[in-house]
């Protein structure tokens, strides 16, 4: 990469790719390839390791989550896992209520818990991402937070923390209330998070079936049956046309996920889903641009104990392309220039847009890859003397 060049405010660098190689980070929107059709009202396809949204529909029109809500219960309980606050050999309690409401007497999806059984959290969390079990979700939520709206708050909490602008949950099951709502787009970025935060914990939801109780139950994910590489998440059903669906899967080191909602039946919401995967896979590739850690470019630093600072992203830089798009990628750096010193290590400086011909498919923050301080008095008279020189001849070039 070669040194960006000083202005007065805007840097802009453009880069070019044909020499690069390797993996991830970053949002952007992938331009259209073929195009697919479906008939959900809302769905959202999403390359994982990018973020990039390959395909939407309605995406940000909230509709009741259903039982798509036990995602966000599954993430609040793989978060108290990983802050040391609960482990999987944990036992709680099934009381009367998570028994009458989730379990057997309740005709809902269900993981058959015994009134008054004390089960791990282990097996909890098998009832509650496999088989969509309510008692699973009221016995995780009243145990953990000692009320199943005091988890909802927990939830609504977490789900701020990780940018779900959209979605409001006011219980642990996703029962039928006016106030609990979610999008496509806010599903889609739930799960890219549950994948990507909690890998250990992501497994539960490739198991094929869960027997709790002498009963034995398939998992209602109907992605999991179909030979594409599916291996999660979840179902949920509400009075129709709501019946939804979150999977994912991963195909030749390539994982994408699919958000479906809206469709007439469950042999639909099944079709789509795999529709939109295969699509998905057919018709995009990931590039690797920039290993974590890689350093991308450099920007100028006015009267510092060095010209410039290495500029790197917040981890790997990756973008999602039409196949075969790689040779027409360029990107641009762009900053407010030069800087000032003291520039601390970790700074913001500005940002890389990745281009794929003239459309714009990522954007990712570049930071200061260390600290520089301010040059003594000889260093700081060279530099205000070049920056005389360059600003003389932008005046010029104005004329």
């Amino acid at each position: 990469m070669g040194r960006a060049a000083s202005g007065p405010l805007r840097t802009a660098l453009t880069i070019c790719f044909g020499m690069l190689a390797a993996l991830v980070l970053g949002s952007g929107r992938a331009p259209a390839a073929e195009t697919v059709q479906i008939t959900a009202q809302q769905a959202v396809l999403m390359d994982a390791a990018s973020g990039t949204i390959l395909f939407e529909k309605n995406g940000r029109v909230p509709f009741p989550p259903a039982s798509l809500a036990k995602l966000m219960t599954a993430e609040t309980v793989f978060d108290q896992i990983k802050q040391g606050k609960l482990t999987l050999d944990q036992e709680y309690t099934v009381s009367e209520n998570a028994w009458r409401k989730g379990g057997a007497p309740s005709g809902g999806s269900t993981m058959f818990a015994a009134i008054h059984s004390r089960i791990s959290v282990a097996d909890l969390i098998s009832g509650l991402v496999v088989l969509s079990g309510n008692d699973a979700a009221i016995v995780l939520g009243d145990g953990i937070a000692g009320s199943e709206f005091a988890f909802s708050e927990m939830m609504n909490r977490r789900a701020h923390e990780i940018g779900l602008v959209s979605s409001t949950f006011r219980n642990a099951t996703g029962a039928a209330d006016q106030d609990q709502q979610t999008t496509a787009l806010d599903l889609a970025l739930l799960a890219r998070h549950v994948i990507l935060t909690y890998p250990d914990l992501y497994k539960y939801f490739g198991q094929k079936e869960f027997t709790w109780n002498k009963i034995r139950q398939l998992n209602r994910n109907p992605l999991l049956t179909m030979d594409i590489g599916a291996d999660g998440l979840n179902t949920g059903r509400i009075d129709e046309p709501g019946i939804g669906l979150v999977g994912s899967a991963v195909q030749n080191g390539q994982r994408l996920i699919v958000v479906i909602n809206g469709t007439a039946n469950a042999k639909d919401r099944a079709a789509e889903g795999r529709k939109l995967l295969e699509y998905g896979f057919r018709a995009f590739e990931g590039q690797d641009l920039f290993p974590e850690g890689a350093i991308i470019s450099q920007a100028s630093v006015y009267g510092g104990v060095k010209s410039s600072v290495d500029l790197r992203a917040d981890g790997p830089v990756r973008v999602v392309t039409q196949r075969g798009g790689r040779e027409r990628l360029s990107a641009r750096l762009v900053y407010q220039g030069p800087l000032i010193p003291p520039v601390a290590a970790g700074t913001k400086v500005g940002v890389l847009r990745v281009f794929e011909g003239e459309a714009q498919i990522l954007e990712v923050p570049l930071f200061a890859a260390e600290s520089v301080g301010q040059g003594d008095l000889a260093r700081q008279a060279q530099d205000a003397l070049l920056e005389a020189g360059s600003g003389a001849v932008r005046r010029l070039l104005k004329r």
